[in-house]
This record gives structure tokens, C-alpha cells and sequence, in this order.
């Protein structure tokens, strides 16, 4: 039996950039289900498609913290910006928490900058996305 899969999957594209607009190549990027659906080209680049029911996708990249985006309907183009993953050396969880909430909060302005650029295609995200805080470890 052959399943006609036309019109069950969207075409999502866009780049990935750091904190300092420079590209990363190789970037992955998976769905919820932590499968591999795609990565970005040397430049940064990557055109992937996904199913309809897609919502979540989550890019990673050595000594990049990973990134959850949350799509919303018509987003058919994303411009990613990764931070750095810090190593943050004799500091309580909540002021690394302080301190990489700084960096999220920058993130829209560092995109507009992008756009302004013409690093991006996109003046603003037409995704969500949350900030994360770091869990607390329990020593046993």
C-alpha cells in the first residue's frame, strides 16, 4: 500500500546565527521526538521539511546552549539566534540564572540587528520561545 503524503508536511527554512552574527554551520535539528529532521548548511542555512503536527523544534550545537522554539501556524521561515554555553565557575544556580536571563532578553534586539544586517529575512521571530533556568542539582 503507497500513502500519498502531499499536503500532510510544510517546508520550514531559515538560519541559524550566535550572539555574534556569526553563522554555524551544522547546526541540528530535531522535533520532539528527538529525530534528527534536518541541519543547517556551511552558512548557516537549512531547509527542512516536517509534518503538519509539528510544533517543537529544538537546535544544538557544540558549546551552544540547545534552543526550543515553539512554532506558531503561518511560520514557515525561522531565523535562529543561539547563545554561547557559558561556564559559569563558583556561582550560585540563581545568579546564573540572573545572568543568562540578561542574554535572553536580548535576544529580539540581537534579531532586529541580524535583520538590519541582512543576516535574516525576518524583522522579528514568528516563533515563541521560553526561557529555561538551570535545575538545581541534589546532592546525595
Amino acid at each position: 500500500m503507497d500513502f500519498n503524503l502531499n499536503g500532510q508536511t510544510k517546508v520550514i527554512s531559515g538560519r541559524v546565527i550566535d550572539e555574534d552574527f556569526e553563522t554555524i554551520p551544522l547546526t541540528m535539528i530535531q522535533n520532539s521526538d528527538s529525530i534528527l529532521i534536518g541541519q543547517t548548511d556551511l552558512d548557516g542555512y537549512f531547509k527542512i521539511e516536517i509534518p503538519l503536527d509539528t510544533d517543537t523544534l529544538f537546535f544544538r550545537f557544540i558549546a551552544m546552549e540547545w534552543k526550543t522554539i515553539k512554532l506558531t501556524p503561518n511560520c514557515d521561515t525561522i531565523d535562529v539566534i543561539l547563545m554561547h554555553d557559558a561556564i559559569y565557575d563558583f556561582m550560585t544556580a540563581t545568579k546564573i540564572d540572573r545572568l543568562r536571563m540578561k542574554r535572553f532578553k536580548r535576544l529580539p534586539e540581537l534579531h532586529q540587528k541580524a535583520y538590519e544586517k541582512g543576516l535574516f529575512t525576518t524583522m522579528q521571530p514568528c516563533y515563541e520561545q521560553s526561557f529555561v533556568p538551570i535545575k538545581k542539582v541534589k546532592c546525595l
